[in-house]
């Protein structure tokens, strides 16, 4: 090579090198201040069949940059990380360490500065093999932020492992590990921690024990909550002295960040941390509060003048409530009953109103009891009338008040008298029926009791055992009330009309308020039961109607014994039926409406999807959303991943004609399954639960 260009190219060769070792010392500054340096580290060298080692995630975050906790504060993303582990491994939870509470974007965040690191727990299973090497993979994902903006980041981290008899401690990662232990928020025993739940905000009471801080307000104490539905201490919350216990208050959040709701959780976990330690014995500025059960707070007793008005209250309720829509049927049933005790013995007449007063008091001894009971051992908010929220219990109403207006009506008769509750009020029957009268009119009771009662009873829910029952005692006595009276002091019977043609009636009038009254609590059942299924729980109810009649009808002393055991039999076919058809079902498959491009989509992602074409006209339709679609169809349509579509022709639907005539079918219904792959399969007109779960398990795979 000649000397001028050998000497060039050397020139040029000194110009590049500092050039390239510029260019590479800019990238490195520019990663340095933009993104954090992901590692992954193991405590051990090598790992033992069954023995549980323990890895890190290292995130060192550039100046002015943070990550976050797993309950952010906000809307941020905190790490998550997917593992890829050899067969028969598993890992834990990430070990949170203590954040720091800072203002990010005006509200408090749960943050990480400098180099977190976060602890996952790995159990190798016991049967893998000495001698062999393992691979773990892990695919890393967090959120940074700084002042005025986030940025996503990602690392994929792996490590190998050999298998030996015993694991093996890294000596030179044991100042990561120990740093990292450090961080740790602690479980302790110097403190007794409790939480009580209230319906904005939630306690945490702690009683200090041994190796306890004395002042945890000088301490700077803060909660960290692991749960959005509560806010942090620092906003809103409160810190005080109860006794020897230190009460953390925390407000309830409504709803998340995003706008979101929150849901109530019945547990509560996050950290409480201090600026010194709050458990000397440890020397732990932070401990653990993991998973404790919400507990209610102890009632708090009135004194007797504050009680006076609550009782006054109940006692005043339960006298109006005897005018209410729910009540007033029996209120009515319970006057003819008196204007039929006219001229009666004295001691018969109290016998009859005592026992309507004590079927109203153990009524209402019951249901309260049951209510403290779930007070007492539940952690929602239980409040009266919460057994109108039990299906069962609403059904029962209807039926009650469905049947029995019936039979007011004349329709069928229990007993001899038509105009008796129980039968003839000389007999032991006739006690019967005025207990049964109270019985049913504090089931009637129950919905109408607000908002006339709201302030009373949400005053007496809240008192403890003794003045709980007495204030449900006095409501009890203020619905009994009236009846009490008319059977202590007869004379004012007198002011009532006397018997005679009118109370047949007058029976017959309070029949309507009873099936009014069963008409509300069928309005209440709908929210229960499938819309799909409403016409054959209509159709149920007619059926018991039917079956009514014609025990009325051919079950009299007059008929012969043949005709009356068949009425009876025939009776008990048709009411069993439609007992059965009127209970539901109450859960269903939630149908998207129609469409074939809808169709044309699922199927190009490979999704499966099952067409019901149907109309609410339809009675064999109906007959299939009551008796096809039971529990084991509904989770094998959730465990195949099959999209239920619902084409309604109810009202005319020119597309819906055009696409059953394609199926050459001229009336529906009609139920098609789709199975990407395979051509549309055709059922039968009239389904089974064992015809959909063979169709189901044959020809659609097990969703991936």
């Amino acid at each position: 090579m000649p000397r001028s260009l050998f000497l060039a190219a050397a020139i040029l060769f000194s110009l590049l090198m500092p050039s390239h070792g510029q260019l590479d010392f800019a990238q490195e500054l520019e990663g340095k201040k933009n993104s954090t340096v992901a590692s992954f580290h193991s405590e051990v060298k090598s790992i033992a069949p069954g023995k549980p080692f323990t890895v890190a995630l290292q995130l060192a975050h550039p100046a002015e940059w943070h990550s976050y906790y797993k309950n952010t504060g906000g809307v941020a993303n905190p790490p998550k990380i997917n593992w890829t582990l050899p067969d028969g491994f598993t890992a834990g939870e990430i070990q949170w360490p203590t954040p720091e509470i800072k203002d990010v974007f005006g509200s408090n965040g749960f943050v990480y500065d400098g180099t977190p690191i976060f602890l996952v727990e790995i159990t190798p299973p016991a049967n893998l093999k000495t001698g062999e090497a393992v691979k773990i993979l892990a695919k890393a994902g967090w959120q940074i932020c700084d002042k005025s903006s986030c940025n996503d980041e990602k690392a994929e981290l792996s490590l190998s492992l050999d298998v030996a008899d015993a694991p093996q401690i890294d000596p030179s990662k044991a100042d990561l590990f120990t740093k990292a232990r450090s961080a740790l928020p602690k479980l302790s025993a110097a403190w007794k921690l409790a939480v009580e739940s209230a319906p904005d905000s939630v306690k945490i009471r702690m009683t200090p024990g041994e190796g306890a801080a004395e002042n945890l307000e000088k301490a700077g104490l803060q909660f960290i909550p692991a749960d959005n539905f509560v806010f942090t201490s620092a906003d809103g919350g409160s810190i005080t002295k109860d006794g020897n216990d230190w009460v953390v208050t925390l407000k309830r959040a409504k709803e998340a960040p995003n706008g979101d709701k929150v849901t109530p959780g019945k547990t509560l976990s996050g950290i409480l941390s201090a600026k010194s330690p709050l458990d000397t014995t440890l020397g732990a500025n932070a401990i653990l509060l993991s998973n404790v059960s919400f507990s209610k707070p102890p009632a708090a007793s009135l004194s007797f003048g504050a009680l006076l008005p609550v009782l006054g209250g109940m006692l005043l309720g339960g006298l109006i409530l005897n005018l209410m829509p729910c009540v007033f049927p029996v209120l009515g049933l319970k006057i003819m009953s008196f204007v039929q005790q006219a001229g009666q013995e004295r001691r018969k007449i109290i016998f009859h109103g005592l026992a309507f007063t004590g079927g109203v008091l153990i009524s209402f001894w019951i249901i309260s009891g049951i209510l403290y009971f779930l007070r007492e051992h539940s952690g929602a908010e239980i409040g009266w009338g919460y057994q109108l929220q039990n299906k069962w219990f609403v059904y029962g109403l209807v039926m009650l008040f469905f049947v029995f207006g019936l039979n007011m009506f004349g329709l069928f008769e229990v007993g001899t008298s038509a105009t008796s509750l129980g039968g003839s009020l000389q007999s032991r029957n006739g006690i019967s029926g005025s207990f049964f009268s109270g019985v049913l009119a504090t089931v009637a009771a129950t919905p109408c009791s607000a908002p006339i009662l709201g302030p009373a009873i949400g005053a007496a829910v809240v008192l403890p055992t003794v003045q709980f029952f007495t204030a449900f005692t006095a409501m009890a006595l203020g619905l009994s009330l009236p009846y009490l009276l008319l059977s202590m002091f007869p004379k004012l019977i007198d002011f009532l009309p006397r018997p005679g043609a009118w109370m047949e009636s007058f029976k017959q009038g309070m029949a309507f308020l009873l099936l009014g009254a069963a008409g509300y609590f069928f309005w209440v059942y709908m929210d229960h039961v499938v819309p799909d299924v409403l016409f054959i729980v209509i159709l149920g109810f007619v059926a018991i109607a039917l079956a009514c009649w014609i025990y009325g009808r051919w079950s009299t002393p007059m008929k012969s014994t043949r005709v009356r055991w068949m009425s009876r039999l025939i009776a008990l076919i048709i009411g069993g039926a439609g007992f059965y058809a009127a209970t539901g079902p109450y859960h269903g498959l939630e149908w998207e409406r129609w469409s074939q491009g809808k169709v044309d989509t699922y199927m190009e992602q490979g999704t499966p999807v099952y067409v019901d074409f149907t109309a609410k006209w339809c009675a064999t339709c109906q007959v299939n959303k009551k008796r096809a679609y039971n529990d084991e169809v509904i989770a094998l349509f959730k465990e195949r991943g099959i999209v239920p579509l619902r084409a309604d022709k109810t009202k005319p639907d020119p597309e819906i004609d055009a696409k059953v005539a394609e199926f050459n079918r001229a009336a529906i219904p009609v139920n098609v399954l789709y199975v990407p792959g395979k051509p549309p399969i055709l059922t039968p007109e009239l389904l089974s639960p064992e015809y959909l779960k063979e169709l189901i398990t044959k020809e659609v795979p097990v969703k991936k």
